[in-house]
């Protein structure tokens, strides 16, 4: 079934974009934080060669600046050469909002969003639609009426971490006590990833403490990981269901600090090389590898058919609802668990990371061990 909410058309945008963007000029305090590669917002000619907004909510030595932008700017040259493209990256949720309609005053012609916050995002994101500028929902589900969306099936993500979680606990994994450290409640893949887990651990171990980690910040994951070695006594701890990467470390620092030893099993998610290499030292137990090719891919395809007001259809794997638009096309890969064991035969041949990358000479032992080296 189609979404309900009408797909650009292509036809007829210009009077209606530069309207409102004369009118969102008039009314906003516009941030100056894009940053344009391969031409500036506003300069295509036409349907053929649709302007690209690209916005990331980290840049730099983050997932998204490593990874994903790099990607999608690839493929975009890749499948439309002559399409310009302005990126903006912040972790800020207040920056990220000026910057979307900055980007519908500079007059793109389509959005690719990775939300900090979507419910913040959300009158900017039904602003654009006003201003007949489709949006791509990429790897977090923007909230109003976007016409795409592409990310990795986060109830599998959930599960492929509580079967890990599981695993890495051996005996343990029948009636132990587990501390669950979810991600923010802002974001609604991490309720995804949470049910995904709890479809697995539920009846199998004692959530002792569950949190919902404010921002997604390691900082915060220390403090909660804290209170609960402080409230179940760190050796009652055994398991960590941790939602990324990040918090992962944030447990493993928190657990060293009170001198837990040895660490129990931990979770974790984005395949951060930091975390690959905790992985093979035995800090921590697994990650989720989301291979970010087929989603920038797949994003960029997306953009690009509605951008020139073209179905996306026949991109589209199935669909998902936001808390205004039903049936919104979407895209929904899988992912991948890693584990020692599987480092060579996923994260290095997939081109991921080298060998060398994932060895520096600290790890070279356990590196032999694990047979990467």
């Amino acid at each position: 079934m189609g979404p309900r909410v009408s797909l650009p058309a292509g036809k007829g945008r210009s009077l209606v974009r530069a309207f409102m963007a004369f009118t969102v000029a008039a009314v906003l305090t516009l941030s100056g934080a894009c940053g344009g590669s391969g031409g500036s917002g506003g300069s295509g000619d036409g349907e053929d060669n649709p302007t690209v907004g690209l916005l990331l909510p980290g840049g730099g030595a983050s997932r998204f600046g490593q990874f994903d932008r790099p990607l999608i700017e690839q493929k975009l040259k890749e499948l439309c050469p002559d399409c310009p493209v302005t990126v903006a990256a912040t972790p800020d949720p207040a920056v990220q909002r000026q910057q979307l309609e900055s980007m519908i005053t500079r007059g793109v012609d389509v959005l690719i969003v990775a939300a900090v916050d979507p419910e913040l995002l959300r009158p900017s994101v039904e602003a654009a639609h006003r201003a007949d500028i489709p949006v791509v929902a990429y790897d977090r589900l923007a909230q109003g009426p976007i016409s795409g969306y592409v990310t990795f099936d986060g109830a599998q993500v959930g599960r492929l971490q509580g079967d890990g979680l599981l695993k890495g606990m051996g005996a343990k994994a029948d009636g132990g006590q587990i501390v669950m450290m979810n991600g923010a409640t802002t974001d609604p893949n991490a309720a995804w990833f949470k049910r995904g887990a709890l479809s697995v651990l539920r009846g199998k171990v004692k959530v002792g403490k569950s949190y919902d980690v404010v921002g997604w910040r390691p900082e915060n994951a220390f403090v909660d990981m804290r209170s609960a070695i402080a409230a179940l006594g760190g050796d009652a701890i055994h398991g960590v269901l941790a939602a990324n990467d990040s918090l992962a470390g944030a447990v493993i620092s928190a657990l060293r600090a009170a001198e837990v030893r040895p660490l129990p099993p931990i979770t974790g998610q984005d395949a951060d090389l930091v975390a690959v290499r905790r992985i093979v030292r035995g800090d921590q137990y697994m990650t989720v590898y989301k291979p970010f090719k087929p989603a920038a891919d797949a994003a960029v395809e997306m953009a690009v058919a509605v951008g020139r007001g073209d179905s996306v259809g026949s991109i589209a794997t199935g669909t998902v609802s936001n808390t205004t638009t039903k049936d919104i096309p979407a895209v929904l890969l899988p992912a991948v668990s890693v584990t020692v064991g599987t480092i060579k035969e996923t994260l290095v041949k997939d081109g991921m990371y080298t060998i060398a990358q994932i060895c520096p000479p600290s790890l070279r032992a356990a590196c032999a061990e694990a047979g990467l080296i």
